[in-house]
């Protein structure tokens, strides 16, 4: 008799290859299946981890190396639990017995400052053999831990930088230096503010958290899924609905979210086979989502968690960075929704009907689930620090999902569930700061982000554009496989500094090579969001990456613009300025879409499309006569396939 598989049957099966393409595409998803009494004492570290944070923002925090070292010590520990060695063990309910020393290695390592504290401080750098083995344990845990959590690139990346300081007097030219001791390596790595308990990890132990978990509780109420029943009202109806539903979905995501992977796998199960349902093609639905859930990265007001980071290295005030950052963001989504739409009427594709679509009525009734995200966005806006705005909005999410009713409800257990969830969401994060801090130290011992930067610009022969290219291409390779804030930290470091060099503005500098480095995630060849996105869709996978570099064509070149002409960052410009850049802007974005996509009221033959392309670059660039001249371009067009193209 033939077996007849259940509907829940196959959502549990969809569940599972949504977990299977996770652990694949982000390491991060490739926990241990615990359960029993170990799942419980997980559970409660986790918990700890979560009130330790709350508690140190409500008082404004602990000494700085007391602060960062016991949020190392909760990361590492809780790592070794919950990470296996390889993925082939996850099944593995038993924790061995080399993780659970790793473990209580990891937190005695990061315990060591609070239980040696005034004899370390007392010490003044004069340090023990016991104070170096500590160092070494904390450089080599960090790497183990990494590896496991975040993936090789990161771990790969910053062995080779720890190669380095040791093998400086044997390096050509440019890059020679005296050579790193392992007992300086050890003393800097752990026992200063420039290495593991560096700014990163600084950043991480305060504000990125308390995002997180902020994240953690609203998903817990509901919010996600509260998101995409707005972008199904708003946009599900419009021609090519679901690819216009994805694109508004994963910007209010990129809102609370700080993974590009996770929202592909989580959002795409839905809307991808959604899209491709009403006649998109597979590589192109795949790409909108991948290409829309990376562009989640660059949204304020978190930015992927890097704006805080932003802010921390180049003393600009966050908010200050926020601002700058919403005009290329408006117009990166801007783009995406215009090219689905064109791609949607050249093939003639519907929206969703009212029947496939949630109740306005019922959605419009749930706005008061956006509070907490609103509230944390004025708060920022007042200029109240990040820590203090995170934990009200924390507060406010809290009561919020008391009040929230049906099954959405928070409860006593589901907060303390959120709790552990965001303290596991968190280590990804921590961890990827921690390693990146160890650059950040080896940076600072070797001059070498200095030297990278002048031998970048005599390569390129002293041409701004040329050099503009080749940190574009630096920051692409170094973004790859590594996650939001680590990416950050390391093109800040290296790719950053040759625009500085060469007079650009320090926030367009740091923008700059933060873009690039967010795209590696859809560029080819390592495109981790195109390629999870291929997973879901069963589409080619460099096929994908390659649409979504199309779909994404924006994003490559707005950087080049606001280096160029800051006034798009909103530096040295007033509101009405700025109000007529964008408004420019997003009509040019209509000609740069329409000419990619080959076609506006009629399709497009390759010349026209071309000269579309060039008229909507020229109205993007802030400038009066390249915007007219572009508006007379494109101008020119529509009347050219209104009046004349048959």
């Amino acid at each position: 008799m033939t077996h007849k598989v259940s509907l829940q049957e196959q959502e549990t099966a969809s569940q599972e290859e949504i977990q299977a393409l996770l652990v694949k595409y982000d390491p991060e998803a490739g926990t241990r299946k615990l359960s029993g009494i170990i799942k419980q004492t997980v559970f409660l570290i986790a918990v700890c981890f979560s009130l330790f944070h709350i508690y140190t923002a409500f008082i404004g925090g602990l000494a700085s190396h007391l602060q960062r070292s016991l949020h190392l010590g909760f990361v590492l520990g809780l790592i070794f639990l919950l990470f296996p060695l390889t993925s082939k063990r996850l099944d593995n309910h038993r924790i061995p017995v080399t993780d659970i020393l790793l473990s209580v290695t990891g937190a005695f390592v990061g315990l060591y400052w609070l239980l040696f504290y005034d004899e370390i401080v007392r010490r003044f750098g004069n340090l023990t053999m016991l104070d170096l083995i500590v160092g070494g344990l904390a450089i080599i845990l960090v790497l183990e831990a990494a590896r496991r959590v975040v993936g090789p690139p990161i771990t790969i990346m910053v062995s080779i930088f720890l190669l380095y300081s040791f093998l400086g007097p044997i390096m050509p030219s440019f890059l020679r230096h005296a050579g790193i001791s392992f007992e300086r390596m050890s003393s800097h790595m752990f026992f200063t503010t420039e290495g593991i308990l560096g700014t990163p990890i600084a950043v991480s132990s305060t504000f990125i958290f308390l995002f997180i978990l902020f994240g953690a509780i609203l998903d817990k109420t509901g919010v996600g899924d509260y998101f995409n029943d707005l972008a199904l009202v708003i946009a599900g109806r419009a021609s090519g609905g679901p690819a216009k539903v994805t694109i508004f979905s994963s910007a209010l995501q990129g809102t609370i979210s700080g993974s590009s992977v996770a929202n592909v796998v989580t959002s795409g199960a839905f809307t991808i086979p959604l899209m491709k349902k009403l006649g998109y093609r597979k590589e192109f639905a795949g790409a909108v989502e991948a290409t829309s859930s990376t562009g989640g990265q660059i949204m304020p007001p978190i930015m992927g968690a890097a704006a805080f980071l932003m802010a921390e290295f180049t003393g600009i005030p966050y908010w200050d960075i926020v601002k700058a950052a919403t005009i290329p963001a408006i117009l990166f989504f801007v783009g995406i929704w215009i090219m689905t739409h064109f791609e949607a009427k050249r093939l003639g594709l519907r929206g969703l009907t009212k029947e496939e679509l949630p109740s306005v009525k019922e959605v419009l009734k749930k706005i008061y689930l956006l509070l907490p995200l609103v509230s944390i966005v004025y708060l920022l806006s007042t200029g109240m620090s990040p820590m203090r705005a995170a934990l009200y909005g924390l507060f406010i999410a809290i009561l919020v999902g008391f009040v929230n009713p049906g099954s959405k409800r928070l409860t006593m257990k589901g907060l303390l569930e959120a709790l552990a969830i965001g303290a596991r969401s968190a280590l990804g994060v921590a961890i990827a700061c921690a390693a990146a801090g160890m650059i950040v130290g080896v940076i600072v011992l070797t001059g070498v982000g200095l030297k990278f930067a002048n031998g970048l610009i005599d390569l390129s022969g002293g041409s701004i554009f040329i050099t503009l290219l080749m940190t574009m291409i630096a920051s692409l390779l170094l973004g790859m496989g590594v996650p939001t804030t680590a990416n950050y930290v390391i093109t800040s470091m290296i790719a950053a500094p040759v625009l500085v060099e060469l007079g650009f503005p320090l926030l367009a500098a740091h923008l700059f090579v933060f873009y690039f480095g967010i795209l590696a995630d859809i560029t080819p060849p390592v495109a981790l969001a195109a390629f999870a996105a291929s997973g879901i869709g069963g589409s080619d996978p460099l096929k994908t990456s390659l649409e979504c570099v199309r779909l994404a064509i924006a994003a490559f070149i707005i950087p080049y613009i606001f280096v160029f002409s800051p006034q798009m960052l909103l530096v040295d410009t007033n509101w009405i300025a700025a109000s007529l850049i964008v408004i420019t802007s997003s009509i040019g974005m209509i000609g740069l879409g329409a000419g990619m996509i080959g076609y506006w009221f009629k399709p497009m033959r390759i010349m026209l499309r071309a000269i579309t392309v060039t008229g909507g670059i020229l109205l993007v660039v802030p400038e009066l006569t390249s915007s007219i001249t572009g508006g007379i371009i494109l101008l020119s067009v529509v009347i050219y396939q209104s009046k004349f193209q048959k």
